[in-house]
């Protein structure tokens, strides 16, 4: 076999055992969202006694968004004297410390504000913030979030049962209609969300934090270490802590909460870097998953390797750019690679198309019409992720880069906010 087709095979087997796996999990969480869909909305559980929750908000130069994440949590539905708001400003050099202030004066013993003169990145602030918390529950959401006022009481009933150490709730995007991209990310999110992370609570595997709208048991938080500051994923790594230690991870899809998309392209390629390589990192640091026989940390380390995967498309095209290039006369082989290469990408495209048909509002068939451009952004993803792949193959320095947020709002019932 010559050396290229052997390449382009293992690439491909590498690929296809991928989708093959991650084909159910996708098809559980559509299952059961058309369930719960199809059920009348259930009443908050009532608890004789509620537990306190300590919500931490990391806010570094967010003075366009801030304000309406505070309001926003004094507005939830919970007992005043079993939650504190904590917010810890990370050296901002805009106007969030004076608006972080005025609210903690006008709300005393409510929020409690903390301003830090050198920032050292998000997962510094929310260990910061984590020490100053007495909540039996701590709770984390990004200044762009607004969470429905029902959050907390919802979140609660998932703890009842104690092998649950925390609860990752859904983040819907408040500027989707703002433009095309705010848009797609809005249905790429709910596809992840209502569909795949969906799916692997139904099937009891691994749900990975995503850094806001999540809430932890204080105790577990602290016996695996809080978060990692030197990592660019602190949440992922939170994740593989927590599973490492055999509890679990629920997904919770009532719990609600609204936070930004990025808006250019610019923003959304340093966001997406940046993630990657804190995956391509965990997934490195945590590869002893594989070593225990169990389903979900097996499941966790497929899902860290997840960017790896991704890279491998990367290196597919440029084989087919280079075939393009420098042409050979066909083979019998290569011609069947090609045709299972195409074969691949076209089911990957369907299934996503699908779970966006099923997911997406309003449900409709013309959802199927952003597949071209599904296919143009897994091959951005693509590139990014084997952009992140040499970062961490020649080592070079990790850096934190703040997504910046506008503040726009498209969700008309939010504006008041």
């Amino acid at each position: 076999m010559e050396p290229l087709s052997a390449v382009t095979t293992l690439l491909l087997s590498l690929l296809y055992a991928w989708v093959l796996y991650n084909t159910p999990i996708l098809a559980a969480g559509i299952k059961r969202t058309r369930s719960l869909d199809s059920k009348a909305e259930e009443k908050n559980a009532v608890h004789e006694s509620l537990p306190t929750v300590s919500i931490v908000v990391p806010v570094k130069d967010e003075e366009k968004v801030i304000s309406r994440l505070l309001k926003a949590l004094l507005r939830l539905n919970y007992p005043r004297d079993k939650k504190e708001i904590i917010v810890v400003e990370d050296a901002s050099e805009d106007k969030t410390p004076e608006i972080c202030r005025e609210f903690s004066e006008q709300h005393p013993g409510c929020v409690k504000f903390f301003h830090r003169s050198f920032s050292k990145g998000k997962p510094s602030a929310l260990n910061f913030g984590f020490r100053q918390a007495r909540g039996e529950i701590v709770a984390v959401f990004d200044a762009d979030n607004v969470p429905e006022p029902d959050i907390l009481l919802k979140a609660v009933k998932y703890f009842d049962d104690p092998s649950v150490a925390a609860v990752q709730g859904t983040t819907c995007i408040i500027n989707a209609d703002e433009n095309m991209l705010t848009k797609f990310i809005s249905y790429e999110e709910a596809v992840w969300l209502r569909d795949y992370l969906q799916g692997k609570d139904a099937l009891d595997l691994f749900v990975p934090l995503t850094g806001s709208c999540e809430l932890i048991r204080r105790d577990v938080a602290e016996k695996v270490g809080n978060w990692n500051e030197d990592c660019l994923a602190e949440d992922l790594e939170m994740s593989a802590k927590i599973t490492d230690e055999g509890y679990n991870i629920r997904y919770a899809p009532d719990i609600i909460s609204w936070q930004e998309a990025p808006s250019s392209l610019t923003q959304l390629i340093k966001q997406r870097i940046r993630w990657f390589r804190g995956y391509m990192d965990v997934a490195i640091k945590y590869g002893s998953f594989l070593k225990k026989l169990e389903k979900r940390s097996i499941d966790a380390e497929i899902t860290l390797i997840g960017p790896y995967v991704l890279s491998v498309f990367f290196a597919s095209y440029i084989i087919c750019a280079y075939t393009f290039l420098f042409p050979a006369p066909p083979s019998p082989y290569f011609v069947t690679v090609s045709t299972l290469n195409l074969l691949l990408t076209t089911a990957t495209l369907l299934i996503v198309g699908i779970a966006l048909m099923y997911t997406a509002r309003p449900r409709s068939v013309r959802n199927l019409l952003w597949l071209p451009f599904i296919y143009a952004y897994l091959c951005l993803q693509s590139a990014l992720t084997t952009y992140a792949l040499a970062q961490v193959l020649l080592r070079r320095p990790k850096r934190w880069v703040k997504t910046a947020k506008t503040g726009n709002c498209t969700e008309k019932a939010l504006t008041e906010f």
